[in-house]
């Protein structure tokens, strides 16, 4: 047991153990450091999160996280929002690491997976209607045909 991340948490003297919210937390913090990061969490949660703030309270540094937490190991899923140009598959990566790095040093826990899920790009022209930016709003006139899916 010595030579585990956990060796620290169980002793002949006691046990320690981390809840779920400082793992969730930590991971949190550690996620939102990486450059390319904008914002955390689904857009529901984003959208509460906002309206918590406008009642005076903060922000959940958690907020966009959730983990596993066991006596020995940890595993977290990630729902973030990157900047527009950042590569996201590097993104992932440099999170990836530093949440893995933040938990296993502060927690010493073995941190057996990250998943990330990107579910949303900030552009900094966010006020801009996506026809001026060339975008769509998701629908295209197809003409009245079915076509294809594009990707399966």
């Amino acid at each position: 047991m010595e030579d585990s991340p956990a060796g620290s948490l169980m002793s002949d003297k006691g046990t320690t153990t981390i809840d779920d919210v400082v793992v969730a937390k930590i991971a949190g913090l550690s996620a939102r450091e990486v450059p390319g990061v904008y914002d955390m969490g689904a857009g529901a949660a984003r959208a509460f999160g906002t309206m918590r703030g406008m009642v005076g309270g903060d922000k959940s540094v958690a907020q966009g996280v959730s983990v596993e937490v066991g006596e020995r190991q940890a595993a977290a899923d990630l729902d973030l929002v990157a900047e527009y140009g950042i590569a996201i598959p590097e993104l992932a990566a440099a999170v990836r690491r530093n949440v893995i790095n933040a938990i296993e040093r502060m927690c010493g826990l073995e941190v057996t997976e990250v998943n990330i899920r990107v579910d949303d790009v900030h552009l900094p022209m966010r006020d801009t209607p996506a026809r001026e930016i060339g975008g769509t709003s998701g629908t295209a006139d197809t003409g009245g045909t079915e076509r294809e899916p594009r990707v399966r």
